[in-house]
């Protein structure tokens, strides 16, 4: 399908650039639409067989290598002497080898309404070698043995002319690759349901705002222990800060906030009006501190930005709250270090720097003690209006 070497622009209204006729009578077609450069295939659901080898194959292709999104499409042809015109509606079956994100095949077989053919389109750019070799080797003596047979192949295996040791060896070796089949489809879905999981948590601490930010901080401190609760819901937006988080008997006031450039020093400012007026909005929850969040630098990659939110001595020494960036909370969410994020925004220490990444806090260093197990709570964002 397609050809690898036809980079040329496309426009984004093209629905198709390359196409395939599966039949000798062109009445229909398979259209592909070339995708854009790092497309990540994976294996189709229930692809079984020898399907599933040559889909693996195809999955060690180069990273860089293209794919096609392919569709059954059919034709409509204008009589050369006139008349109406004739249109001609695809048949058989595509079945999905890989698809893309939108779970559109990428590399498939077409099957004929009597099941008496089998055309397997590859993107172009798959080594002609491994091809072969998956022919030789897998499909054929799955669904044409008899020729195998014929050319007296020694790919060809017929059961009654077979050693007992050639027959154990053959089906153990069968076994592991079933089993090894399975496992691995298991290990790929739970590292598409991780991926899932964390992409927006990670997205949020490390490029977020608003609201994006604010979710993704409240769910890293449910993950740490912490009820949290919001007080834009709860009282109303602008009349506390952004979170009430509770660990056992201990409350913290956090705000959220992010910074393109150095966070501006008026956001602590911002947390201490809070604190001063809590007690006239709540004067039956006390609250111990608070706790300043900062995605600060946030157009900067993550490893280029400033190790610490505030960096002038005489204000890091004048703080009477928890300082903490959202990037240091994301270093120790996917570590699941939930002791140092608990003991960070206690204020009961500070998080010891990891990858240039520090936390102004107010006590003395803390060793990491990671957990093994991993709770990833997703929160429904709340409405802005």
């Amino acid at each position: 399908m397609g050809r690898a070497d036809d980079d040329l622009p496309r426009s984004v209204l093209a629905t198709q650039d390359a196409s395939v006729n599966v039949t000798s009578t062109a009445e229909f077609y398979v259209a592909g639409r070339r995708l854009p450069a790092g497309a990540k295939p994976r294996l189709a659901d229930n692809v079984t067989g020898p399907e599933r080898d040559l889909g693996l194959r195809l999955l060690a292709r180069p990273e860089n290598a293209p794919w096609w999104a392919m569709t059954l499409a059919g034709t409509t042809l204008l009589p050369g002497g006139g008349g109406p015109a004739v249109i001609h509606q695809p048949t058989g079956e595509l079945v999905p080898i890989l698809i893309d994100g939108l779970g559109t095949p990428v590399a498939a077989v077409w099957i004929s309404p009597e099941e008496d053919q089998r055309t397997y389109l590859v993107p172009d750019g798959t080594d002609g070698n491994v091809v072969l070799d998956w022919l030789v080797t897998q499909a054929l003596p799955s669904y044409v043995p008899g020729a195998l047979r014929r050319a007296r192949s020694p790919h060809f295996v017929d059961p009654s002319l077979q050693t007992v040791e050639e027959t154990v060896a053959r089906q153990a070796l069968a076994d592991l690759e079933a089993t090894y089949a399975v496992e691995r489809a298991r290990l790929e879905s739970e590292l598409q349901t991780a991926m899932a999981t964390a992409e927006p948590i990670r997205y949020g601490l490390l490029y977020g705002t608003g609201a994006e930010l604010e979710d993704a901080v409240a769910a890293v401190l449910q993950a740490a222990g912490f009820t949290t609760m919001n007080l834009d819901d709860e009282l109303g937006a602008g009349k506390s800060a952004d979170l009430l988080a509770t660990y056992g008997s201990e409350r913290r006031m956090v705000e959220v906030k992010s910074a393109a450039g150095n966070a501006p020093e008026k956001l602590v400012g911002a947390l201490e009006r809070h604190l001063a007026t809590w007690p006239s909005l709540r004067p039956d929850v006390p609250i111990g501190a608070g706790v300043l969040v900062v995605n600060h630098q946030h157009r900067k990659d993550p490893n280029n930005r400033s190790s610490q939110v505030y960096e002038r001595p005489e204000f890091v020494a004048s703080l009477k709250v928890v300082v903490i960036s959202s990037r240091d909370l994301f270093v120790r969410w996917a570590a699941a270090d939930w002791e140092a994020i608990r003991k960070a925004v206690l204020g009961s220490a500070s998080i010891t720097p990891s990858s240039g990444v520090s936390t102004h806090s107010s006590a003395a260093e803390v060793g990491r003690t990671p957990s093994r197990k991993l709770r990833l709570p997703w929160i429904r964002r709340r409405n802005r209006g």
